[in-house]
């Protein structure tokens, strides 16, 4: 059978009169079903049942697809049957509606969609509640409830302006809560270098460290690379004793975990041995990789200094109308300094963070009392719980002839505001 007289047909066939459409037997399409369902007169089904079989076993045996010259023709018939058998509403068990003595009309359509329009709402409010008065429940330092802290009015909360996703306002409080009970988990051991260590020394870990300034510059490594990169160091010297050779190689392999971990594109293993000048091989380096990651049981997530000083900063900007970017590289610069320092190894990362906010804050304004109520809050810290930390650290920041500079040369750059160079007018002691 042609398909072009087949469609022409069926076309001819939908033209004829009202009258007449009681005997037709072409296919009726939604838009005539309508309107002649208007008009209170309707062709019998079965026919047109009848007529789609009758095409249906025609078109069955053509399997290739029609010539280039019956193209235009073939897209005006029914489509051709798949050799997959596709499921139809009726053949569905579990269809409310397929019971023949059930007829829904347009009206009682529309009501059925706007009540499980309306139930989904309802569903969707009370789960968006749900999340969004639990309250935090988290014990501060002090012994007070989060809730309860914040109630007070001279606690800002520096959560509620931080609604995106990757800010975590949620969990932050919860996320800090276990940082702090972490840092004395890994706390190691503050005199190692007696204990541990026979043939390296305070000053040998100095400039260690001191040389990694440069090699972050270098690659362009981010910080938290660097404070990752020393608590690793730490760890494994804490742990076991090496000799003098073999410390680099503990340094370098440490900053390519440190990678690893923190960077998007990390330097290979082989720029590693690079900078070295070729001191140790791949294979070396490899191998103490695996040294390290068994002796912290692979937790990389170790909680350092860089990142209670995040969660404190946003504590200390908050009482500023704009953030001050002065106070964020000075605070940052102060903490690298106890990174080389091994006498800061019997303070928390914790407390070496509040200590840098406090003094960054005090180096910048005299005027003003460094510590306040929101930043007692957050960092769970009183201003005399930071005294000797504080003291401690501005002796640091004071001593401008200390053979290891790798650290004052990087914040003396004009990117970081040359926050190196600033110095308090007047000594810390007296706001302690």
């Amino acid at each position: 059978m042609n398909y072009s007289s087949l469609s022409l047909s069926d076309m001819n066939k939908e033209n004829i009169p009202v009258a007449n459409t009681q005997c037709t037997t072409a296919r009726v399409t939604r838009a005539r079903a309508k309107a002649l369902g208007t008009s209170g007169v309707l062709p019998p089904l079965h026919p047109v049942v009848k007529v789609k079989q009758e095409h249906k076993q025609i078109l069955q045996p053509k399997t290739k697809r029609a010539s280039s010259d019956n193209k235009s023709a073939s897209t005006d018939v029914a489509p051709i049957v798949q050799s997959k058998r596709r499921a139809v509403l009726k053949e569905i068990t579990n269809n409310p509606f397929n019971h023949s003595s059930i007829k829904l009309t347009d009206g009682i359509r529309l009501q059925i969609s706007n009540e499980v329009k309306r139930c989904t709402s309802k569903k969707n409010d009370r789960v968006m509640v749900a999340v969004a008065v639990a309250p935090s429940v988290c014990v501060s330092p002090q012994g007070k409830t989060t809730t309860e802290a914040l109630n007070d009015e001279s606690i800002i909360d520096i959560d509620s302006k931080h609604k995106g996703p990757q800010m975590c306002s949620l969990y932050a409080t919860e996320v800090y809560s276990n940082l702090r009970t972490a840092e004395l988990k890994w706390r190691h051991s503050v005199d190692y270098m007696k204990t541990v260590q026979l043939e390296i020394t305070q000053e040998m870990r100095s400039i260690l460290i001191d040389w990694l300034v440069e090699v972050c510059e270098e690659y362009g490594l981010a910080s938290e690379t660097f404070y990752l990169t020393v608590a690793l160091i730490d760890h494994y010297l804490s742990k076991k004793n090496i000799g003098k050779r073999r410390l680099q190689l503990v340094g370098i392999t440490s900053m390519l975990i440190a990678s690893k971990y923190e960077e998007i594109s990390a330097p290979r293993v082989e720029e590693f041995c690079f900078i070295t000048d070729s001191t140790y091989t791949k294979g070396e380096v490899l191998e103490m990789e695996q040294q390290i990651l068994d002796e912290i049981s692979f937790q990389l997530s170790l909680p350092t200094t860089k990142k209670f000083l995040r969660r404190f900063l946003l504590a200390a900007q908050s009482s500023y109308k704009a953030p001050i970017i002065e106070l964020e590289y000075l605070a940052n610069y102060l903490a690298e300094l106890t990174l080389i320092e091994y006498s800061f190894l019997k303070f928390l990362p914790s407390l070496i963070a509040a200590s840098a906010v406090f003094l960054a804050k005090w180096t910048l304004d005299h005027d003003e009392y460094p510590w306040n109520g929101t930043l007692e809050h957050y960092t769970g810290y009183k201003a005399s719980d930071l005294e000797v930390t504080v003291l401690a650290l501005q002796d640091l920041q004071l001593n401008n002839a200390a053979p290891l500079h790798a650290i004052r040369q990087k914040y003396k750059q004009q990117k970081y505001k040359s926050v190196a160079t600033l110095t308090s007018r007047k000594p810390v002691k007296l706001v302690l």
